[in-house]
């Protein structure tokens, strides 16, 4: 049966935060859950409306200093608050928290530019608006270390090295007719392999460094912050829910051509599965007790996972294993990221997904359970897993996905989450 996991953050928090604290086993809490029967909700008894503790809006004390208006930006703010909510930040940090942080604030800024002409703030204002900017999102749930999760600087509101931030300086510098044609409708999908947007946004970059006074040794960092540049101008000829769409699209193609996973040093794997895999009892298990770390690390999308499985199994080989290890021990893609309980690894969609929150059930988002896709063992001759060029059929959206607008879909099962102390556990052991 194909199952989709919607994970719902309850009141349940608290109950699990004390079973931490007070050291007691996480099994006395969690139901038991049989991987071929539906799972059901499990809240507990009087508990008040699930969400009340935790979506508690509070008036931000903000500078008073900064120019945006943030007020025009409240879809945006919200999901970005949704997205980066408190505890699920650093595991949805890569996929979706950090890329819709980051949209968001481009947007504002490209909508700002509409009134003062200019697609930057100076350093002074920038702080203040970063500041307020945190202020508004920690108010709407959001975790109060967005900076360092997702390594935001005031500067990223600035132009930093690159030389044009006038409005009618960058139109004049730019082919701007090429640059809308090629960004102003970009398909998630097709944009990552023919990068007909991306081109247009680096030729446009590319063009206004031209206009800076003094050259760098290195000129890939001005190009890279003149990108944003062109980034903010874009936001400004698109409406607001388009160019969300675009700038999570392009984050998108880059996200899922990394594996986001630290390795840990694999000398006990290499001990026990070179030689022709003389003991596959012994190397399996060295197998699993090294993926199991790598599952305490983060939430991944489908195609991160093929990233991270190409990855370990090139490290594997350059350690002399040469044996498909992946196959001799039944390693799956989904055994990549981050598992649910006793029901699997979750797999995120490839394709720009949100958090979303109901006022009954709280945050949620979508990942598969049903990705049952063999980890491919790399070839001699495959350096990466290219994006384009896929051996392995993965879908863009989790496999339980319709056409059907409705989240009880048959198939569809729900999950209030106790996922979150779940985790915790898993970090803590």
């Amino acid at each position: 049966m194909t199952r989709r996991a919607e994970f719902k953050l309850g009141f349940f928090v608290v109950l699990q935060f004390t079973c931490l604290l007070s050291r007691c086993s996480s099994e006395e809490w969690l139901p038991e859950i049989s991987p071929d029967t539906s799972p059901q909700p499990f809240l507990p008894f009087l508990a008040p409306s699930p969400m009340v503790p935790y979506i508690n809006t509070t008036i931000p004390k903000l500078s008073g200093l900064c120019s945006l208006n943030f007020t025009a930006s409240e879809s945006l703010i919200q999901t970005t608050s949704h997205n980066c909510f408190t505890v699920f930040a650093p595991l949805l940090a890569n996929v979706m928290c950090c890329p819709q942080l980051d949209a968001a604030l481009t947007i504002i800024l490209g909508k700002a530019s509409k009134e003062t002409g200019l697609l930057a703030l100076n350093r002074t204002e920038s702080k203040h608006c970063l500041s307020d900017l945190e202020q508004i999102l920690v108010g709407r749930g959001a975790t109060n270390e967005l900076g360092r999760i997702c390594s935001l600087h005031s500067s990223n509101l600035t132009a930093s090295s690159c030389p044009v931030t006038d409005v009618d300086q960058f139109e004049s510098a730019v082919d701007t007719s090429k640059l809308l044609l090629a960004c102003e409708r970009v398909d998630p999908v097709k944009e990552c392999c023919e990068q007909a947007c991306q081109n247009a946004i680096l030729d446009a970059a590319t063009n206004i460094t031209l206009k800076a006074s003094e050259s760098l040794m290195d000129n890939s960092d001005r190009i890279s912050d003149c990108k944003n540049i062109v980034h903010r101008w874009l936001a400004t000829k698109l409406n607001p829910s388009q160019a969300k769409e675009t700038l999570r699209g392009l984050a998108n193609c880059k996200i899922n051509r990394v594996c986001p996973l630290v390795f840990p040093h694999m000398r006990h794997i290499s001990g026990n599965c070179s030689n022709e895999l003389s003991n596959q009892t012994s190397c399996c298990l060295a197998m699993e007790s090294y993926v199991s770390h790598l599952q305490k690390q983060s939430l991944i999308t489908n195609l991160q996972a093929l990233d991270c499985a190409t990855s370990l199994g090139t490290k594997l080989q350059k350690l002399n294993v040469t044996k498909n290890v992946f196959t001799a021990c039944h390693i799956s893609l989904k055994d990549f990221s981050l598992q649910v309980g006793n029901q699997a690894g979750c797999l995120l969609p490839s394709l720009p997904s949100d958090a979303i929150f109901d006022q009954d059930t709280g945050i949620s988002f979508t990942c598969d359970l049903n990705d049952n896709i063999p980890a491919p063992w790399p070839s001699s001759s495959q350096s990466s897993a290219s994006t384009c060029k896929k051996t392995v059929r993965i879908p863009a959206l989790p496999a339980a996905a319709s056409s059907q607008p409705s989240l009880y879909n048959e198939g569809v099962k729900r999950l209030v989450i106790f996922v979150l102390s779940m985790v915790l556990v898993i970090l803590l052991s």
